[in-house]
C-alpha cells in the first residue's frame, strides 16, 4: 500500500465516548513521495556519519553515558519534569529533597536504556522487553501505582480533565493485545521491504496511538526508536536520541502525530520524523567533534605538565567524561587512591581550569567539569 493512501483508523462508540481504533500496520508499504525519499537519503547519510564515531572514538562508552543522560532529561521534560542536565548528573544526596522524585524519574530512564540495550543481545524488541523497560521507568516514582510493566486493563485518554473533554482517546483496552501483536510482528518482520527509518517512524506513531500503558507511554515510545536503530544495525551504540528535537518542537511533535489520526496524513509525520533524525544526528556529530577537540586540548596541552602523575590524571579525566561532578572523596574511592593523592589531583585540575568548585566552601567541596557538561546543553 502506498503511504499516501493510508487510512489511520476509525472511531468506535463506547459507553458515552468514542475511542480510536488504529489500522494495523504489519503490511507492505510503498514510498512514492519525492520529498520523503530525499529526506530519507539525507537522514541515512547523517545517521551513518554519526555511527562512525562509535568506531573511531577511543573509549566511546564513557561519553555515551552523558548522551543517555541528556536523552533522559529531554524525554522527561516532554512529560513535565523540570530537572536540568546539571542536576541530573549529580548524585541523589546532592539534590534538593523536593526535586528528588523528578531526579529519580530521569535516573530510571537511564537505567531503562542501559538495561534494554543489554537485553537486545539476547531478545528481540518484543512485549517482554517493552514491559521490562516500562517497569524500570516507573519504579518508585510518579506513576508507580499505574501498573508498572503491565499493559492497561482500563480506558485511558490524553488531555482534558475527564474522558468527556479528552483531546484524544486511544483504543479500548480490549483491543490492545491484538494491536500490539500486530505491532510486534511489524517490528520484527524482515520480509517487509521498507527502509528502517520509515519503519521506525510508523512504529513510533502506532505505539503512541495505541498508548498501551496507563503512564509512561511517551518515554517508552521514544526509547523504542533508539532500540530499533541498534537492533537493526543502523547504530552500533546508543548515540541518537530524538527527544531533544521533540522537546524543542513539542507542539509540532503532538500536532504531527494528531494529523495522522484526523487527516490520515502519515506522510507529514514521516517528514517531521526524518527531519528530527537529520537535525539530531547533526547535533550529536557536532557534540562528538567538540568532545574530541576538548580532550585533545586537555590531554595534549594541560595534563602533559603533570609528568609522572599523568596516568592517574588521565584516569580521573575519563571518570569525569562519564560523571562530570566529583568530590575529593569520590576521586579517592573511584580511582582507588589515598585521600592526599585525590586532593592533590583535584587541586591540579582546578589550577588547570578543568574543574570548578560549585560550593564556595572551605570543606566538603564539590567540583564540576563545566566545559564538558556545557556541550550537552
Amino acid at each position: 500500500m502506498d503511504i499516501k493512501e493510508f487510512q489511520a483508523g476509525e472511531w468506535i462508540p463506547q459507553f458515552q465516548y468514542k475511542s480510536f481504533l488504529p489500522s494495523k500496520i504489519n503490511r507492505e508499504w510503498i514510498i512514492s513521495d519525492p520529498v520523503v525519499n530525499k529526506l530519507l537519503e539525507e537522514a541515512n547519510l547523517k545517521i551513518g556519519e554519526l555511527n562512525a564515531f562509535s568506531y573511531i572514538v577511543p573509549d566511546v562508552d564513557i561519553f555515551i553515558k552523558m548522551h543517555i543522560l541528556k536523552e533522559a532529561v529531554q524525554s522527561s521534560r516532554i512529560e513535565g519534569t523540570r530537572t536540568n542536565i546539571e542536576e541530573a548528573a549529580q548524585k541523589e544526596r546532592d539534590i534538593d529533597p523536593e526535586k528528588r522524585d523528578e531526579w529519580r524519574e530521569i535516573r530510571n530512564y537511564t537505567v531503562a536504556v542501559n538495561s534494554a540495550v543489554e537485553s537486545l543481545k539476547n531478545v528481540p524488541i518484543s512485549s517482554r522487553l517493552i514491559k521490562q523497560s516500562h517497569q524500570i521507568l516507573l519504579e518508585s516514582v510518579r506513576g508507580r501505582h499505574k501498573l508498572p510493566g503491565e499493559y492497561r486493563t482500563s480506558q485511558n485518554w490524553i488531555g482534558g480533565a475527564t474522558i468527556k473533554d479528552a483531546v484524544f482517546i486511544p483504543p479500548h483496552q480490549n483491543d490492545i493485545n491484538d494491536l500490539l501483536y500486530d505491532l510486534e510482528n511489524f517490528i520484527n518482520n524482515d520480509q517487509v521491504n521498507i527502509p528502517h527509518l520509515i519503519k521506525i517512524a510508523i512504529i513510533h506513531y502506532q505505539f503512541e496511538t495505541i498508548h498501551p500503558f496507563l503512564d509512561g507511554n511517551g518515554r517508552v515510545g521514544r526509547l523504542l526508536i533508539t532500540l530499533y536503530l541498534i537492533a537493526n544495525g543502523l547504530l552500533n551504540k546508543p548515540t541518537l536520541y530524538l527527544s531533544d528535537f521533540f522537546e524543542k518542537n513539542k507542539q509540532l511533535y503532538y500536532d504531527n502525530l494528531t494529523i495522522v489520526r484526523t487527516r490520515n496524513d502519515l506522510i507529514q509525520w514521516i517528514k517531521f520524523f526524518l527531519s528530527a533524525v537529520i537535525n539530531t544526528s547533526e547535533n550529536a556529530i557536532s557534540t562528538f567533534q567538540k568532545i574530541l577537540k576538548l580532550r585533545d586540548v586537555i590531554e595534549g596541552e594541560k595534563l602533559i605538565i603533570l609528568g609522572k602523575k599523568l596516568p592517574v590524571a588521565k584516569r580521573l579525566l575519563n571518570r569525569l567524561y562519564s560523571d562530570p561532578f566529583i568530590t575529593v572523596q569520590d576521586a579517592g574511592k573511584d580511582l582507588k587512591v589515598s585521600k592526599p593523592t585525590a586532593n592533590s589531583l583535584i587541586k591540579y585540575f582546578v589550577e588547570l581550569e578543568i574543574l570548578h568548585d560549585t560550593t564556595g566552601l572551605k570543606r566538603n567541596r564539590k567540583y564540576v567539569f563545566k566545559e564538558y557538561i556545557e556541550l550537552f546543553k
